[in-house]
């Protein structure tokens, strides 16, 4: 396939996306006010979330596009584009049974169309977490040891897509309507879904494997790529696990925030993957990783420090006045204030000393040989030393010094007539 033919395919696929998305967000809109028991919430309390979640599910198509546009024979462009098509699909197929169901007669066979597409999720699942970290960045294998894998994936997805489209019970988020092309017969079939449902994670462990190993035995623009997505998926990881932490913990404490800053982290990860195969701005990684290192780092300790001091100094306002008091709250925001340059210089160094080394140590070297500058003055010494830096800082292989000699070049202006 040409370069011309892809563009039109990807940004056909990116349309037909687009219009399923429409549809199911209209879906949507007409079963707002509709509840189905044990359905999917569709109440106006999960609207922003359910929008939000069509917008991060739309950055995979587009930039799986504009990926399979300009480098046709790269799959990972595509992968982008099927997960995008079939989590579209899956959406439009929920909304389009729950409205059918809610609104008796509206729609043909909602449970059925249904069931056809309960099983979407292990291929667009198992695109990203298998094959995608397989085939990046280049869209091939890191070597012909892993082609098993590479097979092992496909037919774990194959079987534990046909083993749920035929395993008998209630399909969810359909309100306990049951799969009508479910095999009563056969009870071993909810076993084996188990079984193959856990091998998921193993082929998406391997995959994340195969990744390290390829930055591992890889160039200095491959690390780069794979920098992109590991620090992405690292985010949306700790996202995640704030998000689980939270439901476990503290049920009933800011649920929307921490699932819309978990929808808004999967949308970083096609947004990496863009950046890194088409090799657009590829050495900012490093910058994103040092300014996530330091702030994070910051904004936990300015946290820490300020619920800290409030605690403490209501605690010392009650036991010397009876009470509590807002001078906490005031000084310890004073207290923010005023420690937030210093900690910034500290945890600065720390990140740059402690993972940026040799930036660290060259940055040092340039200061203290401007220091020499100012104090020496034998010209001699100082080209000793420019080299010396040079070659400590920048590491060449070869490094000299030429200086234009000023005695010759005032003789030559004295002879001119």
């Amino acid at each position: 396939m040409n370069t011309r033919a892809a563009a039109w395919l990807a940004w056909s696929l990116v349309g037909l996306t687009l219009a399923m998305s429409a549809s199911s967000g209209a879906l949507f809109a007409l079963t707002r006010s509709i509840h189905v028991p044990g359905s999917s919430d569709t109440s106006s309390s999960g609207s922003a979330a359910v929008l939000l979640l069509f917008a991060s599910y739309l950055a995979f198509p587009v930039v799986g596009a504009l990926i399979a546009s300009k480098r046709p024979r790269n799959p990972i462009g595509w992968i982008c584009l099927a997960d995008g098509l079939v989590w579209a699909l899956i959406n439009l197929v929920q909304y389009y049974s729950v409205y059918g169901l809610a609104a008796s007669g509206s729609v043909p066979f909602p449970v059925g169309i249904f069931a056809l597409t309960a099983w979407g999720w292990v291929p667009a699942v198992g695109l990203l977490g298998t094959y995608l970290l397989l085939l990046f960045p280049d869209g091939r294998l890191p070597s012909r040891k892993w082609r098993p894998l590479a097979w092992i994936c496909g037919v774990q997805m194959v079987l534990l897509s046909v083993v749920i489209f035929l395993t008998p019970g209630p399909l969810l988020g359909l309100g306990g309507a049951r799969n009508p092309f479910g095999l009563e017969g056969l009870p071993w079939l909810a076993a084996a879904q188990l079984v193959l449902i856990s091998v998921l994670p193993v082929c998406m462990l391997a995959s994340v494997l195969s990744l390290v190993l390829r930055y591992r035995r890889s160039g200095v623009e491959v690390r780069q790529q794979i920098k992109w997505i590991a620090f992405v998926a690292s985010f949306f990881g700790l996202v995640f696990l704030i998000h689980l932490v939270r439901a476990l913990v503290l049920p009933g404490v800011a649920p929307g925030l921490t699932q819309y800053a978990l929808i808004l982290s999967s949308a970083g990860v096609p947004t990496a993957i863009g950046f890194a195969v088409l090799r657009y701005r590829l050495y900012d990684i490093d910058v994103v990783i040092n300014c996530a290192l330091v702030y994070g780092s910051l904004t936990a300790m300015l946290v820490a420090i300020y619920f800290g001091g409030v605690v403490f100094l209501q605690y010392v306002f009650r036991v010397l006045a009876g009470g509590e008091s807002q001078l906490a709250v005031v000084a310890s925001t004073l207290a923010i204030a005023a420690l937030f340059d210093p900690l910034r210089r500290r945890v600065q160094e720390f990140v740059d000393r402690r993972f940026y080394r040799r930036k660290y140590d060259a940055a040092k070297t340039l200061e203290a040989f401007s220091v020499r500058l100012r104090e020496e003055t034998d010209l001699g010494t100082l080209s000793e030393h420019l080299i010396g830096v040079v070659g400590e800082t920048m590491r060449p292989s070869h490094v000299s010094l030429w200086l234009r000699p000023e005695e010759a070049g005032r003789d030559a202006q004295a002879d001119q007539p």
